[in-house]
């Protein structure tokens, strides 16, 4: 069997059943933690590589929000894109049990379960992008309609105004 040059994740083993066209990216020898550091590793704009977040909305339903690594989550905006009262980030113990993803690895694809997902819509202007190939260390890179393809998802202004 050939040695990849990049491991295979469980995302790009389900990329790869699914026949979607991506590109996988390592920074695992880099050091990076922050999604702005893990950007310069790849040698990415940070507005094309986001973050997967997981909410509890008052309603008790959980959502999925992706945005890009050098901006915050709108807690307001997530709210009213999701349809609740509020919402709030769930505790970094309560990931893996609920996702199979621990902190610093959640990505939208492979969840143990699907929940209902935003993207900010920024990524409307991105040709790819990309986001955690569901383990630290590792990227997957592919167009906004070829994860279409993979999830549903809506698009939303998601972020904070920048200061």
């Amino acid at each position: 069997m050939k040695k990849d040059a990049i491991e295979k994740t469980n995302v790009m083993r389900l990329l790869d059943q699914k026949k979607a066209e991506y590109v996988s990216h390592s920074y695992a020898s880099t050091g990076a933690i922050s999604g702005v550091e893990v950007a310069a590793a790849l040698g990415q704009d940070p507005a094309r590589v986001f973050k997967t977040l997981v909410t509890l909305g008052k309603t008790g339903q959980h959502y999925v929000f992706v945005i890009p690594v050098a901006k915050e989550l709108d807690l307001k905006k997530a709210a009213k894109a999701a349809g609740e009262k509020s919402i709030e980030m769930i505790k970094s113990k309560e990931l893996l049990p609920l996702t199979g993803y621990i902190h610093g690895g959640c990505s939208p694809i492979g969840m143990k379960k699907f929940f209902p997902t935003f993207i900010d819509s920024t990524v409307e202007n991105c040709e790819t992008f990309c986001f955690s190939a569901g383990k630290i260390g590792y990227q997957v890179e592919m167009s906004p309609k070829t994860l279409s393809k993979m999830i549903r998802y809506t698009t939303a202004d998601l972020t904070e105004e920048d200061q």
